[in-house]
């Protein structure tokens, strides 16, 4: 998959899944891996590094606590400024996906 096309989705992929519930890195990677069918499959170097931005920018927060293992780990949890930012980035996504399908001819529309 062209990271491209990645890039500049793995803020609203991520936000999506702290919606639901606090996670910690390695449980966001296999998690989008799972739901993706194995089509995203992110290293740590590179989820780790957008983690600490959003934290940065105010739309994820973090803290420790114990896994169900035992072992302490580094939760995400989502913020109310990270919930405005999931919203505006969905939007966005859908009108740009709704907008390329048009292109494509997959809403109906016959390439002639």
């Amino acid at each position: 998959m062209d990271k491209g096309l990645i890039g500049g989705s793995t803020f609203l992929m991520v936000l999506s899944l702290l919606q639901e519930k606090d996670y910690y890195g390695y449980q966001i990677i296999k998690e989008i891996e799972l739901r993706s069918n194995q089509v995203f499959q992110f290293k740590e170097g590179t989820l780790y590094p957008v983690l600490h931005r959003m934290e940065s920018q105010g739309l994820v927060k973090s803290y420790k606590a114990k896994a169900e293992t035992g072992k302490e780990r580094k939760y995400y949890q989502i913020t109310t400024k990270g919930k405005t930012q999931m919203a505006d980035e969905r939007k966005q996504w859908n009108e740009f996906t709704g907008s390329v399908q048009k292109v494509l001819g997959g809403a109906g529309y016959a390439c002639t």
